[in-house]
């Protein structure tokens, strides 16, 4: 019997030079239809709110211009800010599947201060689970509370039931039954951030991304017409938090973690 392939990439631009999105901001997000639960993404010290271009991305390049090592363990190097609109909104805001989040340090300003930038990637709401990805806290809030807290707030977030705690009815969550996180295998400092959260290490997948040339991969010679030479390969160390891992002491692990005075 004939076959056939109608296949066709869609036709996107590979730059947007100065586009930040539609407006109102459209966060094309999978899950849940409707607004957010914005209490479960606020402690009292971190908010997460969703990324706009037009408020954040500014500040954003100019960190990643002042401190390109951000990006050092990335599967991808945007460093302008074309390039970093161009990446928001072709990888984030068109993929229902991802949501980027901006934190934010309540603990300076009236409106606190953009203190980096975290991701929920690959939601699969079928199978109920979620990659966080795109963790970046800035040098200046480094080693403070802002990552235990942003974390923490989306580790919440996903576990939680819709329905709340019996205690906390008004912090409802996703529901979701996996939360999982990648990062590089040299990426060291991750690692540690994931065990300490509570995550659960589980496997290294091997040949995980195909990364920018001139960025670090796992060292691995490509074979002869690679079809994506010279880009190298990423292997990844893969954590998980679960709902049975919320419910034996993850809850109330991640709590601490969030009330911590550093």
């Amino acid at each position: 019997m004939a076959y056939i392939n109608s296949y066709k990439a869609p036709e996107v631009p590979t730059l947007l030079p100065g586009y930040y999105g539609p407006d109102p901001y459209d966060i094309n997000w999978v899950m849940p239809l409707g607004p957010l639960h914005e209490a479960t993404l606020e402690s009292e010290r971190v908010k997460l709110t969703p990324f706009i271009p037009s408020l954040h991305a500014k500040k954003y390049a100019e960190q990643i211009a002042a401190h390109p090592e951000l990006h050092h363990y990335f599967p991808f190097n945007p460093t302008t800010l074309d390039e970093i609109l161009t990446v928001i909104e072709l990888t984030v805001r068109r993929d229902p599947t991802w949501i980027l989040f901006a934190i934010i340090d309540k603990a300076h300003g009236d409106d606190g201060t953009f203190a980096g930038m975290v991701a929920l990637v690959n939601a699969l709401p079928p199978h109920l689970s979620v990659t966080i990805a795109w963790v970046i806290v800035f040098p200046e809030q480094q080693r403070t509370y802002v990552a235990s807290n942003a974390i923490g707030l989306l580790l919440q977030y996903c576990l939680e039931l819709p329905t709340g705690t019996g205690s906390h009815p008004e912090r409802p969550g996703l529901g979701l039954r996996r939360v999982q996180w990648t990062s590089h295998t040299a990426n060291l400092a991750s690692h540690a951030t994931a065990r300490r959260m509570g995550f659960r290490e589980e496997a290294v997948m091997r040949w995980m991304y195909v990364i920018p040339e001139g960025m670090e991969g796992n060292g691995i010679a490509l074979r002869d017409a690679d079809p994506k030479w010279p880009m190298p390969g990423r292997d990844s160390l893969v954590f998980s938090m679960c709902a049975d891992d919320w419910e034996s002491g993850g809850r109330e692990h991640v709590q601490r973690m969030i009330d911590r005075r550093r």
